[in-house]
């Protein structure tokens, strides 16, 4: 197991990474998981998993079109006492896309932090989506959870257009990410900047 420690917390947040072959067998979820934390703050031991369905026909959904399909989940667990209680999801999709798609997150992205030193941990996702045949940008997100309040930062990734130009890459916040504070909207923006060219 790989321990990881935020840099600031409550009692110095820590979390575990946990193996998919020891998540909990009651836990129910679609896709294929990509990562597992198990983290603890004032509401008890939590565990966040992320997962993606990579590209499939969904045979429930009507197509218009002879597309596919991509999905990305997040989930939130509460342990307690041997059982398992779901506090929230995150749901994306591109469906019936004819051309390139893809709907998966960013690689080293998923994150739990206490920016704010208040003992409620900020649990971060950060995920793309497109459906697309030309180099365009692709939708980008970053979603962050502190207990059951959600914030969103919504945009594109920036594409070369030349040696010289570039498109994309603009975000907006919105109203929760807005009132934050100062410390959890500069590390999101920090996040953006990092993973914003493709």
């Amino acid at each position: 197991m790989v321990f990881l420690v935020a840099s600031s917390g409550f009692a110095q947040l820590t979390t575990t990474k946990v193996p998919i072959n020891q998540l909990p067998k009651d836990i129910k979820y679609s896709g294929k998981v990509k990562e597992a934390i198990k983290f603890s703050d004032k509401a008890g031991e939590q565990l966040v998993i992320i997962t993606e369905t990579g590209e499939y026909v969904d045979k429930k959904l009507k197509h218009e079109n002879d597309g596919r399909d991509a999905e990305v989940y997040a989930y939130l667990f509460q342990l307690t006492g041997g059982t398992v209680k779901q506090s929230w999801r995150i749901y994306d999709f591109i469906h019936d896309c004819e051309v390139d798609l893809a709907a998966s997150f960013v690689k080293n992205t998923l994150q739990v932090t206490d920016l704010d030193k208040n003992g409620i941990a900020e649990v971060w996702v950060m995920y793309t989506t497109v459906c697309h045949g030309d180099v365009s940008p692709m939708e980008m997100k970053v979603i962050m959870y502190q207990g059951a309040q959600k914030y969103a930062m919504r945009g594109e990734t920036r594409v070369k257009a030349s040696e010289t130009e570039t498109y994309g890459g603009d975000y907006k916040f919105d109203p929760a990410f807005v009132k934050a504070p100062k410390v959890i909207r500069d590390f999101a923006m920090k996040l953006w900047k990092e993973h914003v060219d493709e």
